[in-house]
């Protein structure tokens, strides 16, 4: 093939059906975008539609099309879990076989003190909690105490709070990363997350500032062998932090969906120096998933959707966009604010692509990272199968 330009957008927590194992997780029923389609009565995405989207599962409003422009499928994870990092790790090409370590009664008591004695603080909380609700219950104490306030969650993140009054981000962030250095063994949790926050007792406000400082991927990705044939790669939104920065030659940080479509807007248009852009549209997730948030997790896939009808007609002659996902969360579970183990949507589509491709349902994300490697011409032993015959116009 010619040279080419990818660019990979992730919708992040956009599931769209159970995978076979998720009973194991407490995730049977999970369905996020098409119980979000009936929850809301009906999804207007023309875009996607037009892509292949009701093509792939039956979602209220987004009607099978009978020849979509773009090649369609569904990915199963094969990584154990249903967290951003492993998920984005699979994307990349690598599977984990055990699962980043949980701690739903919150850290053991001597790894606190192990922490607290390394970087001269004390610390409350230490429970798995809702990051809105805890600094509500433990903001004032912590303004007090100058405490940090420690938690955790379903995922396997160990998130610190901090007013930004007491602890400006800067050091906030650095507290973080002695913790990174500390956890590690059966302590080797998938994020530290710095996690700043602003207002008064009673109005207490998380910041944009928040960090995630991952564990570094444990082999080469796609994106590593990329940039080791020379070729410029671009981290847009949370990408750089989940792959703890490696493989990537340049990022735009971002603090919203709309940010970050707009800078995949200036990429494609404006952009001739980078041959990969990976981007994560992180609202989906933070804001609505977690938060059980139905109607506003539905209107945020609709102006994805208008947002994508702005895009597609700047894309140039050898450009490549995958549209993909990391795992679920889906809102309309209200007994839980977690991950979901679910199928994510593919959708793949480009000038130089085939139109109307079902490449079924996919083993591993990891196809994602075969494929890109086919496109670039790159040999590699990643997991999964390509699908670049499929795909690629007189194959």
């Amino acid at each position: 093939m010619a040279e080419k330009r990818v660019i990979i957008v992730i919708i992040d927590a956009c599931g769209v059906g159970e995978l076979p194992d998720a009973d194991q997780y407490g995730d049977v029923g999970a369905a996020t975008i098409p119980n979000i389609a009936i929850a809301h009565g009906g999804l207007k995405m023309p875009t996607c539609r037009r892509l292949g989207l009701g093509n792939i599962v039956a979602i209220e409003g987004v009607k099978p099309t009978a020849r979509p422009d773009g090649c369609y499928a569904k990915m199963a994870a094969r990584s154990a879990g249903k967290d951003s990092t492993s998920g984005h790790w699979e994307i990349g090409g690598i599977i984990l076989e055990k699962p980043f370590p949980l701690f739903p009664n919150g850290f053991p008591s001597e790894l606190v003190t192990e922490f607290e004695t390394k970087v001269g603080v004390k610390t409350i909380g230490n429970v798995a909690a809702s990051g809105t609700e805890i600094i509500k219950e433990l903001g004032e104490q912590h303004l007090k105490t100058g405490a940090l306030i420690l938690y955790t969650s379903a995922d396997s993140v160990f998130q610190l709070a901090a007013h930004e009054s007491v602890y400006p981000p800067e050091q906030l962030y650095q507290i973080c990363r002695s913790a990174r250095e500390l956890l590690s063994d059966e302590f080797a949790v998938g994020r530290v997350i710095a996690r700043p926050f602003t207002g008064e007792p009673g109005d207490f406000r998380r910041t944009v500032r928040r960090r995630d400082f991952s564990l570094p991927p444990p082999s080469a990705t796609f994106i590593d062998r990329l940039m080791a044939t020379g070729k410029k790669t671009l981290a847009i939104g949370k990408i750089h932090d989940l792959f703890n920065g490696s493989g990537f030659t340049d990022k735009i940080k971002t603090t919203n969906n709309d940010e970050v479509m707009q800078a995949i807007l200036s990429v494609i248009r404006e952009d001739t120096e980078h041959h990969l852009a990976f981007a994560n549209l992180v609202d989906f997730d933070q804001l609505w998933g977690h938060r059980n948030d139905v109607d506003n997790f539905a209107l945020g896939l609709e102006v994805f959707d208008r947002g994508l009808a702005e895009l597609l007609p700047t894309l140039r002659e050898n450009d490549i966009l995958f549209i993909t996902a990391d795992h679920g969360c889906d809102p309309t579970i209200k007994t839980s604010t977690d991950h979901t183990r679910e199928y994510v949507p593919l959708l793949v589509y480009g000038h130089g692509i085939n139109r109307n491709v079902d490449l079924g349902t996919r083993g591993t994300f990891a196809d994602v990272a075969c494929t890109v490697a086919d496109i670039f011409g790159f040999s590699h032993i990643f997991p999964g199968e390509s699908f670049i015959h499929e795909i690629t116009k007189g194959a």
